[in-house]
């Protein structure tokens, strides 16, 4: 089974960088993200609209590119992740996490016994077809699972330290657009209560020795967040990432024209 140094390097303490997916569902996508050193990639399905088929295909395509892929359901349901997991995605991110309840979930339906509830189908994607012994696999399945707990409401805020301190959620991971709204200061990035929140998360993730995530729209956020104590950051996403580009190339072309 192959294995995830996305999550190995976060568990020694180390950063890790790549970014979120929600268009270019492609053959070549996670081939050029490796390019230009992305280490990781987050699949959406949440406002994507894509389904497992989509995902499926993407891990197989993601296969000796060395990028990691992982996926973001749409809520906390047993039923919207072990699939995922047989699909052969190496993460997974929950949305709206609330509670240490929902995350020992999570947790659990992520992985195998002893650790978990996660049902159990072998040579599958998830382990390449390979089959064999299947208690290597579980414990292998196990190790290589990284669990992200979105942390965007403000409950969830609240209860912060309880979920990043619950076995078998590696990453609480800020979103912060809907952080923002739910506190009443939507896109009030700078505002004292929406800082005060990030800084709570990233400091119980250090008392707990999880990461903390986040996804920045620019090099400059992304450094900002780094230097409070972030491990594992998405640099936006693949079509925003795109048309920034495209409309500076664009601009750059009409203003030497006129």
């Amino acid at each position: 089974m192959q294995k995830n140094p996305v999550r190995a390097k976060l568990m020694q303490g180390g950063t890790a960088l790549g970014q979120m997916a929600f268009e270019f569902f492609t053959p070549g996508l996670c081939q050029i993200m490796a390019n230009a050193g992305a280490e990781f990639v987050i699949l959406d399905t949440e406002h994507s609209g894509v389904g497992i088929e989509t995902i499926k295909s993407q891990v197989a395509y993601a296969r000796g590119t060395g990028v990691i892929p992982m996926v973001r359901v749409t809520g906390t349901h047993y039923h919207l992740i072990a699939p995922m997991l047989d699909a052969g995605v190496m993460g997974i991110m929950v949305p709206m996490v609330e509670t240490a309840e929902q995350a020992a979930k999570i947790a659990s339906w992520c992985r195998y016994r002893p650790h978990g509830v996660r049902g159990l189908a072998f040579g599958m994607p998830h382990d390449d077809y390979a089959g064999g012994d299947h208690v290597a696999a579980m414990k292998a399945a196990n190790e290589r699972t990284l669990v992200i707990a979105l942390i965007e409401t403000a409950a969830g805020i609240e209860n912060v330290e309880a979920i990043v301190a619950t076995p078998g959620i590696d990453v609480g991971w800020i979103g912060h657009y809907d952080l923002t709204n739910a506190l009443g200061i939507d896109g009030q990035f700078d505002h004292p209560r929406y800082k005060a929140a990030v800084k709570k998360l990233a400091a119980a993730c250090k008392r707990h020795g999880k990461a903390a995530g986040f996804l920045c729209g620019d090099v400059k956020t992304g450094r900002r967040y780094l230097d409070w104590g972030f491990r594992i950051l998405c640099y936006g996403t693949d079509s925003s990432v795109y048309q920034q580009a495209l409309k500076a190339g664009i601009d750059g072309l009409k203003a030497h024209r006129s």
